[in-house]
Protein backbone atom coordinates (compact mmCIF):
# COMPACT_ATOMS: atom_id res chain seq x y z
CA UNK A 1 0.00 0.00 0.00
CA UNK A 2 1.26 3.47 -0.89
CA UNK A 3 2.29 5.47 2.15
CA UNK A 4 0.35 8.68 2.76
CA UNK A 5 2.32 11.91 3.03
CA UNK A 6 1.58 14.14 6.00
CA UNK A 7 0.53 17.79 5.47
CA UNK A 8 3.25 20.39 4.84
CA UNK A 9 5.61 20.82 7.76
CA UNK A 10 4.52 17.66 9.59
CA UNK A 11 6.77 14.69 10.30
CA UNK A 12 6.24 11.57 12.38
CA UNK A 13 7.92 8.42 13.57
CA UNK A 14 6.86 5.24 15.34
CA UNK A 15 9.07 2.83 17.24
CA UNK A 16 9.23 0.18 19.92
CA UNK A 17 10.47 1.52 23.26
CA UNK A 18 9.95 -1.71 25.18
CA UNK A 19 6.35 -1.48 26.43
CA UNK A 20 5.16 -4.04 23.88
CA UNK A 21 7.26 -7.07 22.98
CA UNK A 22 8.31 -6.18 19.45
CA UNK A 23 5.71 -3.99 17.73
CA UNK A 24 5.65 -0.16 17.72
CA UNK A 25 4.35 1.26 21.01
CA UNK A 26 5.42 4.91 20.83
CA UNK A 27 4.86 7.63 18.27
CA UNK A 28 5.69 11.30 17.84
CA UNK A 29 3.86 13.54 15.37
CA UNK A 30 5.73 16.83 14.98
CA UNK A 31 5.12 20.15 13.25
CA UNK A 32 8.20 22.06 12.12
CA UNK A 33 6.46 25.27 13.18
CA UNK A 34 4.26 25.99 16.17
CA UNK A 35 0.66 25.22 15.23
CA UNK A 36 -2.79 26.40 16.23
CA UNK A 37 -4.31 23.58 18.25
CA UNK A 38 -7.50 22.32 19.87
CA UNK A 39 -8.34 19.25 21.90
CA UNK A 40 -11.21 17.49 23.65
CA UNK A 41 -10.84 15.04 26.50
CA UNK A 42 -12.68 12.34 28.42
CA UNK A 43 -15.23 13.31 31.08
CA UNK A 44 -14.32 10.21 33.09
CA UNK A 45 -13.40 11.47 36.58
CA UNK A 46 -10.50 9.00 36.75
CA UNK A 47 -8.81 10.63 33.78
CA UNK A 48 -5.28 9.57 32.93
CA UNK A 49 -2.17 11.50 33.95
CA UNK A 50 -1.49 12.48 30.29
CA UNK A 51 -4.99 13.98 30.08
CA UNK A 52 -4.30 16.12 33.16
CA UNK A 53 -1.03 17.36 31.65
CA UNK A 54 -2.53 17.74 28.18
CA UNK A 55 -5.33 19.98 29.45
CA UNK A 56 -2.72 22.40 30.78
CA UNK A 57 -0.60 22.34 27.63
CA UNK A 58 -3.51 23.05 25.28
CA UNK A 59 -4.79 26.08 27.22
CA UNK A 60 -2.97 28.68 25.10
CA UNK A 61 -4.24 27.17 21.83
CA UNK A 62 -0.87 26.17 20.37
CA UNK A 63 1.12 22.92 20.12
CA UNK A 64 4.03 21.54 18.15
CA UNK A 65 3.88 17.79 18.79
CA UNK A 66 1.73 14.84 19.82
CA UNK A 67 3.46 12.11 21.84
CA UNK A 68 1.60 8.83 22.38
CA UNK A 69 2.40 5.47 23.94
CA UNK A 70 0.28 2.33 23.86
CA UNK A 71 -0.22 -0.72 26.14
CA UNK A 72 -0.05 1.39 29.32
CA UNK A 73 -2.72 4.02 30.10
CA UNK A 74 -0.90 5.72 33.01
CA UNK A 75 -4.23 5.97 34.84
CA UNK A 76 -4.74 5.65 38.62
CA UNK A 77 -0.99 6.01 39.11
CA UNK A 78 -1.04 9.00 41.47
CA UNK A 79 1.43 11.86 41.50
CA UNK A 80 4.11 9.56 40.10
CA UNK A 81 2.04 9.19 36.93
CA UNK A 82 1.99 12.97 36.46
CA UNK A 83 5.74 13.20 37.05
CA UNK A 84 6.37 10.37 34.57
CA UNK A 85 4.43 12.22 31.85
CA UNK A 86 6.35 15.40 32.55
CA UNK A 87 9.65 13.51 32.36
CA UNK A 88 8.79 12.00 28.97
CA UNK A 89 7.55 15.32 27.61
CA UNK A 90 10.71 17.11 28.74
CA UNK A 91 12.99 14.51 27.13
CA UNK A 92 11.03 14.62 23.85
CA UNK A 93 11.08 18.44 23.91
CA UNK A 94 14.85 18.45 24.32
CA UNK A 95 15.23 15.94 21.46
CA UNK A 96 13.04 18.02 19.13
CA UNK A 97 14.34 21.41 20.29
CA UNK A 98 10.90 22.71 21.27
CA UNK A 99 9.12 23.79 24.44
CA UNK A 100 7.73 20.99 26.63
CA UNK A 101 4.49 22.98 27.02
CA UNK A 102 3.98 22.64 23.24
CA UNK A 103 3.67 18.85 23.46
CA UNK A 104 0.36 17.06 24.02
CA UNK A 105 0.93 13.62 25.61
CA UNK A 106 -1.39 10.60 25.53
CA UNK A 107 -1.30 7.04 26.79
CA UNK A 108 -3.60 4.09 26.17
CA UNK A 109 -3.69 0.56 27.53
CA UNK A 110 -3.89 -1.12 30.93
CA UNK A 111 -5.04 0.96 33.91
CA UNK A 112 -3.29 1.05 37.28
CA UNK A 113 0.18 -0.02 36.16
CA UNK A 114 3.09 2.44 36.52
CA UNK A 115 4.45 3.69 33.21
CA UNK A 116 7.86 2.12 32.40
CA UNK A 117 9.28 5.61 32.12
CA UNK A 118 12.95 4.60 32.00
CA UNK A 119 12.33 2.29 29.04
CA UNK A 120 10.53 5.07 27.20
CA UNK A 121 13.15 7.71 27.98
CA UNK A 122 15.90 5.35 26.82
CA UNK A 123 14.17 5.03 23.44
CA UNK A 124 13.87 8.77 22.76
CA UNK A 125 17.45 9.88 21.88
CA UNK A 126 17.96 9.95 18.11
CA UNK A 127 14.22 10.04 17.52
CA UNK A 128 14.44 13.33 15.60
CA UNK A 129 16.49 11.59 12.90
CA UNK A 130 13.70 9.01 12.46
CA UNK A 131 10.99 11.56 11.69
CA UNK A 132 9.60 11.26 8.15
CA UNK A 133 6.91 12.60 5.85
CA UNK A 134 5.22 9.26 5.15
CA UNK A 135 4.78 7.97 8.71
CA UNK A 136 0.99 8.34 9.09
CA UNK A 137 0.19 4.62 8.90
CA UNK A 138 3.12 3.78 11.18
CA UNK A 139 1.80 6.20 13.80
CA UNK A 140 -1.69 4.70 13.51
CA UNK A 141 -0.23 1.25 14.15
CA UNK A 142 1.82 2.42 17.14
CA UNK A 143 -1.25 3.60 19.08
CA UNK A 144 -3.18 0.33 18.65
CA UNK A 145 -4.11 -1.84 21.65
CA UNK A 146 -6.81 -4.43 20.97
CA UNK A 147 -7.47 -2.90 17.54
CA UNK A 148 -7.30 -5.38 14.67
CA UNK A 149 -6.37 -2.80 12.01
CA UNK A 150 -4.82 0.66 11.79
CA UNK A 151 -7.24 3.55 11.36
CA UNK A 152 -6.10 6.55 9.33
CA UNK A 153 -7.41 8.92 6.65
CA UNK A 154 -6.15 11.67 4.36
CA UNK A 155 -7.89 14.17 2.11
CA UNK A 156 -7.27 17.47 0.32
CA UNK A 157 -9.32 20.66 -0.04
CA UNK A 158 -8.06 23.04 -2.72
CA UNK A 159 -4.40 22.42 -1.95
CA UNK A 160 -4.93 22.10 1.81
CA UNK A 161 -4.10 18.67 3.27
CA UNK A 162 -5.91 17.05 6.17
CA UNK A 163 -4.84 13.78 7.82
CA UNK A 164 -6.02 11.89 10.89
CA UNK A 165 -5.34 8.71 12.82
CA UNK A 166 -7.48 7.02 15.48
CA UNK A 167 -7.50 4.00 17.73
CA UNK A 168 -10.09 2.21 19.80
CA UNK A 169 -12.06 -1.01 19.86
CA UNK A 170 -13.22 -1.42 23.45
CA UNK A 171 -14.30 0.76 26.40
CA UNK A 172 -15.90 3.05 23.88
CA UNK A 173 -18.71 5.48 24.47
CA UNK A 174 -17.25 8.95 24.12
CA UNK A 175 -18.91 11.59 26.23
CA UNK A 176 -16.97 14.57 24.94
CA UNK A 177 -14.23 13.33 22.70
CA UNK A 178 -13.09 9.99 21.39
CA UNK A 179 -10.80 7.13 22.25
CA UNK A 180 -7.62 8.53 20.73
CA UNK A 181 -7.53 10.56 17.54
CA UNK A 182 -5.02 13.04 16.16
CA UNK A 183 -5.67 15.44 13.30
CA UNK A 184 -3.04 17.32 11.31
CA UNK A 185 -3.56 19.99 8.67
CA UNK A 186 -1.44 22.61 6.94
CA UNK A 187 -4.44 24.97 6.78
CA UNK A 188 -4.23 28.37 8.43
CA UNK A 189 -6.93 28.43 11.11
CA UNK A 190 -7.14 30.45 14.32
CA UNK A 191 -7.22 28.36 17.54
CA UNK A 192 -10.73 29.51 18.51
CA UNK A 193 -12.14 28.61 15.09
CA UNK A 194 -10.34 25.26 15.12
CA UNK A 195 -11.76 24.46 18.56
CA UNK A 196 -15.33 25.23 17.48
CA UNK A 197 -15.01 23.24 14.25
CA UNK A 198 -13.47 20.28 16.08
CA UNK A 199 -16.27 20.17 18.65
CA UNK A 200 -19.01 20.23 16.02
CA UNK A 201 -17.28 17.51 13.98
CA UNK A 202 -16.73 15.29 17.02
CA UNK A 203 -20.34 15.70 18.18
CA UNK A 204 -21.67 14.05 15.01
CA UNK A 205 -18.92 11.45 14.64
CA UNK A 206 -17.02 10.02 17.61
CA UNK A 207 -19.69 11.11 20.10
CA UNK A 208 -22.14 8.95 18.16
CA UNK A 209 -20.16 5.73 18.65
CA UNK A 210 -20.59 3.11 21.35
CA UNK A 211 -19.07 -0.36 21.52
CA UNK A 212 -19.68 -1.29 25.15
CA UNK A 213 -21.11 1.87 26.80
CA UNK A 214 -17.95 2.41 28.90
CA UNK A 215 -16.24 5.80 28.63
CA UNK A 216 -12.47 5.45 28.74
CA UNK A 217 -10.21 7.26 31.19
CA UNK A 218 -7.94 8.40 28.36
CA UNK A 219 -10.23 9.65 25.58
CA UNK A 220 -8.53 12.39 23.60
CA UNK A 221 -9.03 14.01 20.21
CA UNK A 222 -6.59 16.73 19.24
CA UNK A 223 -5.84 18.79 16.15
CA UNK A 224 -2.92 20.89 14.94
CA UNK A 225 -3.13 23.40 12.07
CA UNK A 226 0.28 24.86 11.20
CA UNK A 227 -0.86 27.20 8.42
CA UNK A 228 1.94 26.36 5.98
CA UNK A 229 -0.48 25.90 3.06
CA UNK A 230 -2.30 29.15 3.73
CA UNK A 231 -5.93 30.01 4.53
CA UNK A 232 -8.84 27.68 3.89
CA UNK A 233 -12.58 28.03 3.37
CA UNK A 234 -13.68 27.15 6.91
CA UNK A 235 -17.03 25.75 5.79
CA UNK A 236 -15.38 23.38 3.32
CA UNK A 237 -12.74 22.46 5.89
CA UNK A 238 -15.39 21.60 8.49
CA UNK A 239 -17.28 19.49 5.97
CA UNK A 240 -14.12 17.56 5.04
CA UNK A 241 -13.12 17.08 8.68
CA UNK A 242 -16.60 15.90 9.64
CA UNK A 243 -16.70 13.38 6.79
CA UNK A 244 -13.25 12.11 7.78
CA UNK A 245 -14.16 11.70 11.45
CA UNK A 246 -17.45 9.95 10.62
CA UNK A 247 -15.49 7.51 8.47
CA UNK A 248 -13.04 6.88 11.33
CA UNK A 249 -15.94 6.57 13.79
CA UNK A 250 -17.38 3.76 11.67
CA UNK A 251 -13.97 2.08 11.71
CA UNK A 252 -13.97 2.23 15.51
CA UNK A 253 -17.43 0.68 15.72
CA UNK A 254 -16.60 -1.96 13.11
CA UNK A 255 -13.46 -2.89 15.06
CA UNK A 256 -15.25 -3.20 18.41
CA UNK A 257 -13.72 -5.96 20.50
CA UNK A 258 -15.00 -9.28 19.18
CA UNK A 259 -17.29 -7.51 16.71
CA UNK A 260 -18.46 -9.28 13.58
CA UNK A 261 -20.87 -6.58 12.34
CA UNK A 262 -21.07 -2.80 12.06
CA UNK A 263 -24.44 -1.52 13.28
CA UNK A 264 -25.83 1.87 12.24
CA UNK A 265 -28.90 3.16 14.08
CA UNK A 266 -30.90 6.00 12.53
CA UNK A 267 -33.56 7.70 14.64
CA UNK A 268 -35.94 10.39 13.44
CA UNK A 269 -39.25 11.85 14.55
CA UNK A 270 -38.09 12.59 18.10
CA UNK A 271 -39.10 15.76 19.93
CA UNK A 272 -35.53 17.03 19.60
CA UNK A 273 -32.03 15.88 18.62
CA UNK A 274 -31.04 15.10 22.21
CA UNK A 275 -33.95 12.68 22.63
CA UNK A 276 -33.11 11.10 19.28
CA UNK A 277 -29.51 10.62 20.42
CA UNK A 278 -30.64 9.04 23.70
CA UNK A 279 -32.83 6.62 21.78
CA UNK A 280 -30.04 5.79 19.34
CA UNK A 281 -27.58 5.09 22.18
CA UNK A 282 -30.11 2.93 24.05
CA UNK A 283 -30.55 0.71 20.98
CA UNK A 284 -26.82 0.49 20.24
CA UNK A 285 -25.99 -0.30 23.88
CA UNK A 286 -28.71 -2.91 24.48
CA UNK A 287 -27.06 -6.31 25.11
CA UNK A 288 -30.25 -8.03 23.93
CA UNK A 289 -30.25 -6.11 20.64
CA UNK A 290 -26.49 -6.59 20.15
CA UNK A 291 -26.63 -10.35 20.76
CA UNK A 292 -29.66 -10.75 18.49
CA UNK A 293 -27.71 -9.05 15.70
CA UNK A 294 -24.70 -11.28 16.36
CA UNK A 295 -26.90 -14.36 16.05
CA UNK A 296 -28.87 -12.98 13.06
CA UNK A 297 -32.01 -13.44 15.17
CA UNK A 298 -34.97 -11.54 13.64
CA UNK A 299 -36.40 -10.82 17.11
CA UNK A 300 -37.37 -7.19 16.54
CA UNK A 301 -39.36 -7.27 19.77
CA UNK A 302 -36.11 -6.51 21.59
CA UNK A 303 -35.94 -3.16 19.81
CA UNK A 304 -39.58 -2.38 20.64
CA UNK A 305 -38.87 -3.17 24.30
CA UNK A 306 -35.83 -0.89 24.32
CA UNK A 307 -37.79 1.94 22.69
CA UNK A 308 -40.47 1.56 25.36
CA UNK A 309 -37.89 2.00 28.11
CA UNK A 310 -37.18 5.59 27.02
CA UNK A 311 -36.95 8.17 29.80
CA UNK A 312 -39.33 10.45 27.92
CA UNK A 313 -42.86 9.97 26.52
CA UNK A 314 -43.26 8.20 23.19
CA UNK A 315 -46.35 7.43 21.11
CA UNK A 316 -46.34 3.68 20.37
CA UNK A 317 -49.01 4.09 17.72
CA UNK A 318 -46.63 6.25 15.66
CA UNK A 319 -43.47 4.16 15.97
CA UNK A 320 -41.96 2.47 12.90
CA UNK A 321 -38.95 0.11 12.84
CA UNK A 322 -36.98 -1.17 9.84
CA UNK A 323 -33.89 -3.27 9.21
CA UNK A 324 -32.38 -1.97 5.98
CA UNK A 325 -35.33 -1.79 3.57
CA UNK A 326 -37.37 -4.32 5.55
CA UNK A 327 -40.08 -2.73 7.71
CA UNK A 328 -40.98 -4.93 10.69
CA UNK A 329 -43.17 -2.57 12.73
CA UNK A 330 -45.36 0.18 11.30
CA UNK A 331 -47.34 2.74 13.30
CA UNK A 332 -47.91 0.56 16.33
CA UNK A 333 -48.50 -2.74 14.55
CA UNK A 334 -46.39 -5.60 13.16
CA UNK A 335 -45.72 -5.16 9.46
CA UNK A 336 -45.93 -8.01 6.99
CA UNK A 337 -42.31 -9.06 6.53
CA UNK A 338 -40.47 -12.18 5.40
CA UNK A 339 -38.54 -13.56 8.38
CA UNK A 340 -36.24 -15.54 6.09
CA UNK A 341 -35.40 -12.36 4.19
CA UNK A 342 -34.82 -10.53 7.47
CA UNK A 343 -32.56 -13.30 8.78
CA UNK A 344 -30.55 -13.20 5.57
CA UNK A 345 -30.16 -9.43 5.95
CA UNK A 346 -28.99 -9.83 9.56
CA UNK A 347 -26.33 -12.30 8.41
CA UNK A 348 -24.58 -9.45 6.59
CA UNK A 349 -21.65 -7.54 8.09
CA UNK A 350 -23.27 -4.09 8.05
CA UNK A 351 -26.72 -3.65 9.61
CA UNK A 352 -28.86 -0.51 9.49
CA UNK A 353 -31.70 -0.13 12.00
CA UNK A 354 -34.11 2.75 11.30
CA UNK A 355 -36.53 3.98 13.94
CA UNK A 356 -39.14 6.66 13.36
CA UNK A 357 -40.90 7.98 16.47
CA UNK A 358 -43.35 10.15 14.51
CA UNK A 359 -43.41 12.88 17.12
CA UNK A 360 -41.13 15.71 16.01
CA UNK A 361 -38.14 16.83 13.95
CA UNK A 362 -35.34 15.46 16.15
CA UNK A 363 -32.92 13.01 14.56
CA UNK A 364 -29.62 11.25 15.22
CA UNK A 365 -27.42 8.63 13.57
CA UNK A 366 -24.86 6.56 15.44
CA UNK A 367 -22.72 3.47 15.17
CA UNK A 368 -21.97 0.40 17.24
CA UNK A 369 -21.42 -3.30 16.80
CA UNK A 370 -22.77 -6.69 17.76
CA UNK A 371 -21.81 -8.53 20.96
CA UNK A 372 -20.06 -11.83 20.41
CA UNK A 373 -18.48 -14.55 22.54
CA UNK A 374 -15.08 -13.07 21.71
CA UNK A 375 -15.87 -9.78 23.50
CA UNK A 376 -16.01 -11.66 26.81
CA UNK A 377 -12.88 -13.64 25.94
CA UNK A 378 -10.86 -10.56 24.94
CA UNK A 379 -11.80 -8.60 28.05
CA UNK A 380 -11.52 -11.56 30.38
CA UNK A 381 -7.91 -12.03 29.33
CA UNK A 382 -6.89 -8.39 28.68
CA UNK A 383 -4.21 -7.87 31.35
CA UNK A 384 -2.63 -11.26 30.66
Amino acid sequence: MEQILLPKGFLSCAKNVGIKDNTPDFTVIYSETRAAAAAMFTKNQFCGAPVTVGKEHIKNGFLQAFVVNSKNANVATGQQGIEDVQTIVEVVAKELGIESADILPSSTGVIGVPLPVQKIVKGIPGLKNELKKDGLKDSAEAIMTTDTFAKFRSTEINGIKLCAIAKGSGMIEPNMATMLSYIMTDAEIEPAALKAILKRAVDVSFNMVSVDSDTSTSDTVAAMANGLAGPVDLEKFEEALTDMLISLAKDLAKDGEGATKLVEVQVDGAQNNDEAKLMMKSIINSPLVKTAIFGADPNWGRIISTIGNADYPIKPEKVCVSFGDITVFNEGEPAESDLDELTKYLEGNEIIISISLGDGQGKATGWGCDLSYDYVKINGEYTT
